[in-house]
C-alpha cells in the first residue's frame, strides 16, 4: 500500500513538473519580469495573448523597453499591429529614437508607413542627419564642335522624411543628373568651354530642380572628373564619306553592268543582222537560177558576172598581200643608190 502511494506521489510530482515547464515555456515569465524591472507595465495575459496570436513576445517587449527608456510614447498594440502587418518593429523603434535625438519630427504612424513601404526608415533618419554622397557613372556627352566629353559627378543628398512614401529613389536622381550633364555639354559651343568651367554643369543641373518628386533633397552637385573622349564629329563625317563612297561604287557597278548588258545586246543584234545577210545571200543563187529559167538573164551575162567576181576576188587578194610584201622588204631607195655607186 505504501508502495502504491509512493508511486502515485511520484507520478503527480512529475506531472506537476511537466505542467510548470509547459507554463513557463508558453508564458514568457522572463520577459514579464524584465519588463517589470524596466518599469514597463505589461500584463502577463497580454503576453499569453501574443503567444496565441503567434506573435513572438520578445519582438514586442524588447523594442517597447527601448522606447520607454528613450521617453517615447509607444503602445503595445501599435507595435503588435505593425509586426502583424509585416513590419520590422525593432528598426522602427530605433528610427524613432534616432529621430527624437536629432530633433526630427517623426510620429510612429509615419515611421511605420515608411517601413511598410519597403524603405529602411532607420537609414532614412540617419541620412537626414548625415547626408549621403551618390557617385554617378561616367556620362558621355557631345559638344557642338563634335568632341565627346566624359563627366563623372558626385551628388550630395539628404533624405526627405515627408516624401519617403511614394518618392522616387536614387536611380531617378542619377538619371536626372545624367540628363542635366548631357544637356549642359550639348549646349556648349566647344568642349573647351566645359573644360574651362566645370561648375557650369553643376549650376545648370541644380537650377532644374532635379529632386522634385523624389525622396531626397539635393544639397550639392560636384564634378569629380572631366575627360575628353573621341572626336564624334570627325568620326561621323568619316562614316558618311565611307557610305557615300560605297553608294558611288554601287552606282558605278550598276552602270558598268548596264553597259555590259547593252554590249551583249548589240552583239546579239549584229549576229542577227549577219544571219539576215547570210539568208539574203542564200537567196541570190535561187534568184539567178530563176532568172536563167525564165530567160531574163542570158548565159553570157552569167559568165560576164562570174568574170567580174573573179577579178574582184583577185584584186582583194593582191591588196591583202601587198602590205606583207612591203613589210618583208628592208631595202630603201638610198641604200639602193649607194649600192649602184659601189658597183660602178
Amino acid at each position: 500500500m505504501t508502495t502504491l502511494l509512493g508511486m502515485s506521489s511520484l507520478i503527480l510530482l512529475i506531472l506537476l513538473l511537466l505542467l510548470i515547464i509547459f507554463l513557463f515555456s508558453f508564458i514568457p515569465v522572463g520577459l514579464w519580469i524584465s519588463a517589470l524591472a524596466a518599469g514597463v507595465k505589461i500584463g502577463i495575459f497580454t503576453l499569453v495573448g501574443m503567444r496565441l496570436r503567434r506573435v513572438p513576445p520578445a519582438k514586442i517587449v524588447n523594442p517597447l523597453i527601448k522606447a520607454d527608456k528613450a521617453g517615447l510614447d509607444v503602445e503595445v498594440n501599435q507595435l503588435e499591429a505593425h509586426y502583424l502587418a509585416g513590419g520590422n518593429v525593432d528598426r522602427v523603434v530605433d528610427a524613432l529614437i534616432a529621430a527624437e535625438r536629432a530633433n526630427i519630427p517623426l510620429p510612429f504612424e509615419r515611421a511605420a508607413a515608411i517601413d511598410l513601404a519597403g524603405r529602411n526608415v532607420l537609414e532614412a533618419v540617419q541620412m537626414s542627419v548625415n547626408p549621403k554622397v551618390i557617385e554617378t557613372p561616367v556620362v558621355a556627352a557631345v559638344a557642338k564642335d563634335g568632341i565627346e566629353v566624359r563627366v563623372k559627378a558626385r551628388v550630395t543628398v539628404r533624405a526627405n522624411i515627408d516624401r519617403l512614401v511614394g518618392g522616387a529613389g536614387e536611380e531617378t536622381i542619377v538619371a536626372r543628373v545624367g540628363e542635366g550633364i548631357v544637356t549642359t555639354v550639348g549646349s556648349a559651343e566647344t568642349h573647351k568651354e566645359v573644360l574651362e568651367n566645370p561648375d557650369r554643369i553643376s549650376q545648370t543641373v541644380l537650377s532644374k530642380g532635379l529632386d522634385a518628386g523624389t525622396a531626397f533633397e539635393i544639397l550639392s552637385i560636384d564634378i569629380a572628373d572631366v575627360d575628353v573622349g573621341r572626336n564624334i564629329g570627325a568620326q561621323l563625317q568619316t562614316d558618311q564619306a565611307e557610305a557615300d563612297k560605297r553608294i558611288a561604287q554601287a552606282k558605278a557597278e550598276q552602270r558598268r553592268a548596264m553597259a555590259v548588258a547593252r554590249e551583249q545586246e548589240m552583239r546579239a543584234a549584229v549576229q542577227e543582222m549577219r544571219a539576215k545577210v547570210v539568208e539574203a545571200e542564200a537567196e541570190v543563187p535561187k534568184a539567178m537560177a530563176q532568172a536563167l529559167r525564165e530567160g531574163k538573164m542570158g548565159v553570157m551575162d552569167y559568165y560576164y558576172m562570174q568574170n567580174i567576181m573573179a577579178d574582184t576576188q583577185m584584186r582583194d587578194s593582191i591588196a591583202k598581200q601587198s602590205p606583207e610584201l612591203f613589210k618583208g622588204s628592208t631595202a630603201t631607195p638610198e641604200s639602193e643608190s649607194q649600192q649602184d655607186k659601189q658597183e660602178s
